[in-house]
């Protein structure tokens, strides 16, 4: 702290630059000591990858060249574990900054091949990277290559084993393919690890009503109410309650029709 204050770095900003650096390095328990930082006009900066970043904002900045290096502060007498340690969340924030340009060139409608291009650089940066596995098996689930989007998703569970999301696709992927069990099975998974999943609420709902299971079918249909009671799939699972009072599985359900409010 004492050298990036010499060099013109206010109190305040290194105070921000730490906290955000901890933020987005979570592993790295003292940023100070095991970030390589440049302190250039007041202006701190963290290198990644060999290049600059702005650490609050995560924007890449210029490479470093020339007199840029004459006030790169190279803290000494680091061990060959610190040193790793650093490369490694270096190597985990340059896969975060390239899965969220993935996303914004997603969202943007870009190329596909662009899209997938900076997904799969987020993967060979952070093999760990389980949303960017999660968005390329999406990628290819969207496109019917149901083998490829299979892979990615249980790649993505292999890393991060309670990841909600990637259990709720899987089921996604074997409920089109019509391979029901299974995908009751990643559905409940799902809900198990998040259990106000409302589209696992949804999802579940379905499969039970599907399979003759109905009382199990209402109470997914009126757990998914709960929790999603506005949207315009709201009144898809009315309308299947609706039809279960019918059927008279709903306990203290009257035969006679129901009146609704408008």
């Amino acid at each position: 702290m004492k050298r990036l204050a010499e060099q013109g770095a206010s109190a305040a900003v290194i105070k921000r630059t730490v906290n955000s650096l901890a933020r987005k390095l979570q592993t790295v328990e003292d940023p100070l000591r095991e970030c390589r930082l440049i302190c250039e006009g007041g202006r701190i900066a963290v290198e990644v990858g060999g290049r600059r970043m702005d650490p609050a904002t995560g924007q890449l900045l210029l490479d470093f060249q020339g007199g840029d290096f004459q006030k790169m502060l190279v803290f000494p007498e680091h061990s060959a574990e610190d040193v790793l340690k650093a490369a490694e969340a270096a190597r985990r924030m340059e896969s975060a900054l390239w899965f969220e340009k993935a996303v914004k060139l997603e969202q943007a409608g870009a190329p596909e091949q662009e899209v997938v291009s900076a997904y799969e650089r987020a993967v060979e940066l952070d093999p760990a990277s389980a949303g960017a596995l999660v968005n390329l098996g999406t990628f290819y689930f969207n496109r019917k290559d149901f083998e490829n989007a299979e892979q990615y998703y249980r790649r993505a569970l292999e890393v991060e084993p309670s990841y909600a999301l990637a259990h709720f696709n899987l089921g996604n992927l074997f409920d089109e393919r019509g391979e029901y069990g299974k995908a009751l099975l990643h559905y409940t998974m799902a809900l198990r690890l998040d259990p106000d999943y409302a589209d696992a609420h949804y999802n579940l709902a379905l499969l039970y009503q599907a399979s003759g299971q109905l009382l199990r079918a209402v109470r997914h249909w009126k757990a998914y109410l709960r929790l999603d009671p506005s949207s315009s799939w709201a009144r898809t699972a009315r309308q299947e309650l609706e039809k279960l009072r019918r059927l008279a599985v709903i306990p203290g359900a009257r035969s006679q029709p129901v009146p609704t409010s408008r």
